[in-house]
């Protein structure tokens, strides 16, 4: 194996530790390889959330374990290591007392608050290698890397439709128009998100319970902070209840509280609102093959008159889930 070729290698082992994070939360997920002068990996680790070690001190204590000195070692991380002291150590400060010889990450930390790891890391004499696999660590951390650059929380905006664009039928049910697959998927991706997001005309017609559920009923044990936006009365709710209908007033509010990804599942007025104010990053569908001819539409009026004037995202993901398909779109 070539140098380059035990490079990508352990970069790509970095990348499928950085996977095991959590989606959720304040922090980006990230993983650490440390290889020996052979190239061997000599400790690894990841990022397991907020408060705790960040990947890679976490590789330097596995490594401690493993009773490899890391002195000289080189460093694969998918993020520019932190330079911040905060509820843990700053990385760079960390690496560069293990008296490591090189590290190599694949994106510059993009948060003000923790950027300038490389810069410490070159002042104390370890060789740095940075950006070298962007596309891929920003994929791996879309939302949080949207968030932390933009101000705002990434928006999903989930729907559930037939084939013909209906969320409803004249009567008003919706359930179910996807099948059950779809729905464990769908509960799947919500226990990946900080917020869920209605309006108060969904919280009052169906009072939905907004929490990430198992087949059987019990929670995952990630639950997003369930928000129901808009003036009218809910009543007594464990909601967190934003007085607005200005939907860059609602993520300015969950910005505050460090929410970086935001699942709007409100109705057709509440997405409408959303897309009219050019706030919605990501379209997950769950297409069901089925018609109604009429009833609810899946977004309300946007303002378009003609195709030209079309909200359009790029397709990411589309497959089957049961009998349904998922579409997963962003920009």
């Amino acid at each position: 194996m070539t140098a380059a070729e035990a490079s990508a290698k352990a970069l790509d082992r970095a990348f499928k530790l950085a996977r095991r994070s959590p989606r959720f939360g304040p922090n980006p997920r990230v993983g650490c390889v440390i290889t020996g002068p052979d190239g061997s990996i000599i400790g690894e680790g990841y990022h397991l959330g907020a408060g705790t070690a960040h990947a890679e001190v976490a590789a330097l204590e596995d490594a401690t374990r493993r009773g490899f000195c890391p002195a000289g070692a080189t460093v694969y991380t998918t993020l520019e290591p932190c330079n911040h002291v905060g509820r843990t150590r700053a990385c760079s400060r960390a690496l560069a007392e293990a008296r490591v010889g090189r590290v190599v990450h694949a994106l510059t930390d993009p948060n003000p608050v923790a950027s300038g790891g490389s810069h410490y890391l070159l002042k104390h004499g370890v060789d740095v290698e940075g950006d070298v696999d962007v596309r891929r660590a920003i994929g791996l951390n879309r939302a949080w890397v949207h968030a932390i650059t933009s101000g705002r929380p990434y928006v999903t905006l989930k729907m559930a439709s037939t084939l013909d664009g209906r969320a409803a039928a004249p009567d008003g049910s919706s359930q179910w128009i996807t099948g059950p697959e779809a729905r464990r998927h769908a509960h799947r991706r919500r226990s990946d998100v900080d917020a869920i997001v209605v309006g108060t005309g969904t919280f009052l017609a169906d009072r939905p319970r907004l929490t990430a559920r198992h087949e059987d009923g019990t929670l995952y044990p990630h639950q997003p902070l369930r928000v129901v936006v808009g003036e009218r009365d809910i009543g007594d709710s464990e909601c967190l209840k934003i007085q607005s209908h200005c939907p860059s007033e609602v993520l300015r509010v969950l910005a505050g509280m460090e929410v970086r990804h935001v699942l709007l599942e409100g109705g057709p007025t509440l997405a409408a609102a959303f897309a009219r104010s050019g706030l919605i990053d990501e379209v997950n569908l769950y297409l069901a093959p089925a018609l109604l001819g009429d009833g609810l539409a899946s977004v309300g009026a946007i303002g378009a008159q003609s195709v030209d004037q079309a909200l359009r995202w790029r397709t990411r993901i589309v497959k089957r889930v049961g009998n349904d398909i998922f579409i997963e779109a962003g920009r």
